[in-house]
C-alpha cells in the first residue's frame, strides 16, 4: 500500500487551546519531523500573525526531505502571500457544507463553485503545486462534494483533500465516502480527520485503505477541540498491521512526542497508545506470567519497535513469577518459601500502588535476614539533575522539592534534564536515602547526582566538604 503522511503540528497543532510555539520551537519540530520521515509538513498560514509569517520565512529556506506546504484561504491575497515564499506546495480551503455556505459566506452552491474554480485557476497560473481542501466535506451534500472535486481537478488542482472538520465520520462512512470520491477523480486524495468521537486514527487509516493517498496527522494528536489523528498511532498501525514500506523512524516517536509535550504544555495521558508512559506496562499476575514467557501474549506490538522497554508493575496484583523476575534482575537469591513470603508481604500492603526496586530490596533484606555492614560518610552537599516524565508538570515537582528540608535551591532548566536541585544532607546515608526517594517518586524518570567538593560565594571559598 502506497501512502504518505502530512504533519500539521505547527499549523493545526498550534490551533490547540493554550498552545503557541515560538519560531525556534517550530524549526526544531520541523527538523524532528523530517528526521522521522513524514512526506509533507504543513508550515503555517502566514496571514494569521507576524510570528507565524516569520516562522514560515525561516522554515521555507530550510533544506528538508519532506515537501513543505503553506496553508491559506481560497483568496488571491493568501495565494500571492504563499507564492512569495517560494515553497512549491500550497493548500487552500473553502467550506462546502450547507452550514458553511449559509453562515460563513452567505452564498449558494453555484456561487461557491465559481469562487473555488477561480481561486484554483489563479493559484495554478502562479506555477505552484496545489491541494484544495473541501472544509466540512463530511457534512457536504455528497453530489455537490463530487462536483467540487471534479471541478478543482479540471481547474488544475494537484490534490483534493476531504476534511472531516467536526469529526463526525466513522470507519464505515469514511470507506464509503473515500471510495466515491476517488472513483470520481484521478488526482490523489487526502484525508483530514478530527477526533471528536475518538475515531480519528481509525478513520484516517480507513481512508487510506479505501484509496486515499495522504493522511493528515499531528504529534500527540494536537489540534482544534479534540485534535486530529496522532502521528504515532497512525504510523505504527500502518507499519505493523499493513506493512507499509515508508522510510519512517518509529524509534524517534517517543522523543518527538515528549519534545512536543514540553513545547506545547499539553501532556499525554500515561495510557496513551504508543507513546504513553504505561503503553508497555503489565500488572495483573496472569498477564505478567504470560508476558515473561512470551511478550506477544499481551502486546499488540513490541516496545523494541519504538526503542522502548516493557515494564512489569509490582503491587498487590502481582504473582510469584513477576516478583521472582524482578528479584532475579537484581541478583537477589531466595528460596521458594522466601519468595512466597515476599509476595505475601507485598499483598499485605494494598494501599501501596507500586513497589519500587528499593521497596523490594528492603522487603527481601528483612525476610532473607541480610546483614549488611555499612560505612556511612558524613557532612555532604550534592547537585542532583532530574529528568521528568512528560506526563507531569515540572512546577508540580519543583514545589514538592522546595517543601523538603534537604533542598536549598531548585532550578527548572532546558536540555537533557528538567530540574536541577541543590541538596544538603547530614550524611551520605541521608543523601542516599533522599536520592532513592526521588528515584521512585511519581514523574521522576532519571537522576544524576554530583557531590559538592567546594562551594564559592562572591569569589571566596565558602566551605570544603570532606568525607570522614
Amino acid at each position: 500500500m502506497k501512502v504518505e503522511l502530512l504533519d500539521s503540528t505547527i499549523r493545526e497543532g498550534e490551533q490547540s487551546p493554550n498552545v503557541s510555539f515560538s519560531v525556534e520551537q517550530k524549526i526544531e519540530i520541523v527538523k524532528a519531523l523530517d528526521d522521522f520521515g513524514v512526506e509533507f509538513i504543513e508550515i503555517g498560514h502566514p496571514a494569521v500573525s507576524p510570528d507565524i509569517r516569520e516562522a514560515i520565512s525561516q522554515i521555507s529556506a530550510m533544506e528538508t526531505r519532506a515537501k513543505k506546504l503553506i496553508h491559506g484561504r481560497a483568496t488571491r491575497a493568501d495565494i500571492d502571500d504563499a507564492v512569495s515564499y517560494g515553497v512549491p506546495w500550497m493548500g487552500i480551503f473553502f467550506g462546502t457544507s450547507a452550514l458553511s455556505l449559509k453562515y460563513k459566506f452567505g452564498i449558494d452552491q453555484a456561487t461557491a463553485m465559481k469562487h473555488i474554480v477561480k481561486a484554483v485557476s489563479y493559484a495554478k497560473d502562479k506555477g505552484i503545486n496545489l491541494r484544495f481542501t473541501a472544509e466540512d466535506a463530511t457534512r457536504t451534500e455528497r453530489s455537490f462534494l463530487i462536483e467540487v472535486a471534479q471541478a478543482v481537478e479540471e481547474a488544475g488542482a494537484d490534490r483534493f483533500s476531504i476534511a472531516d472538520t467536526v469529526g463526525i465520520l466513522t470507519p464505515e462512512k469514511t470507506t464509503t465516502l473515500v471510495k466515491s470520491v476517488t472513483k470520481a477523480i484521478n488526482i490523489p486524495v487526502h484525508i483530514h480527520c478530527h477526533n471528536d468521537y475518538g475515531l480519528a486514527t481509525a478513520n484516517a487509516v480507513s481512508a487510506l485503505l479505501a484509496g486515499a493517498h495522504v493522511a493528515d496527522v499531528t504529534v500527540n494528536g494536537l489540534g482544534e477541540r479534540c485534535g486530529i489523528a496522532p502521528l504515532a498511532e497512525v504510523a505504527v498501525l500502518l507499519k505493523h498491521q499493513y506493512q507499509v514500506e515508508n522510510d519512517w523512524d518509529l524509534g524517534a516517536l517517543t522523543k518527538l512526542a515528549k519534545k512536543v509535550e514540553q513545547m506545547s504544555g499539553v501532556f499525554n495521558s500515561e495510557h496513551k497508545p504508543v507513546v504513553g508512559l504505561h503503553a508497555f506496562t503489565h500488572k495483573a499476575g496472569l498477564h505478567t506470567r504470560a508476558v515473561l514467557k512470551d511478550p506477544r501474549t499481551y502486546e499488540a506490538f513490541p516496545p523494541e519497535l519504538l526503542q522502548r522497554h516493557r515494564d512489569i508493575s509490582i503491587d498487590k496484583y502481582s504473582g510469584l513469577d513477576a516478583v521472582a523476575d524482578r528479584l532475579d534482575s537484581m541478583n537477589i537469591r531466595y528460596t521458594d518459601a522466601q519468595l512466597k513470603e515476599i509476595l505475601a508481604m507485598i499483598k499485605s500492603h494494598p494501599e501501596k500502588r507500586r513497589f519500587s526496586d528499593i521497596d523490594l530490596i528492603e522487603i527481601a533484606d528483612e525476610i532473607l535476614k541480610v546483614d549488611l555492614k555499612v560505612y556511612i560518610p558524613v557532612d555532604v552537599e550534592a547537585i542532583i539533575n532530574m529528568e521528568l516524565s512528560s506526563a507531569i508538570y515540572t512546577t508540580r515537582v519543583t514545589r514538592w522539592l522546595m517543601s523538603l528540608p534537604q533542598v536549598k535551591d531548585v532550578y527548572e532548566v532546558a536540555g537533557d534534564y528538567d530540574i536541577i536541585a541543590h541538596i544538603t544532607a547530614d550524611s551520605i546515608g541521608e543523601l542516599n536515602a533522599f536520592i532513592e526517594e526521588l528515584r521512585v517518586s511519581d514523574g521522576v524518570m532519571r537522576t544524576h547526582t554530583r557531590p559538592v567538593l567546594k562551594g564559592y560565594s562572591n569569589g571566596k571559598i565558602q566551605q570544603d566538604r570532606q568525607i570522614r
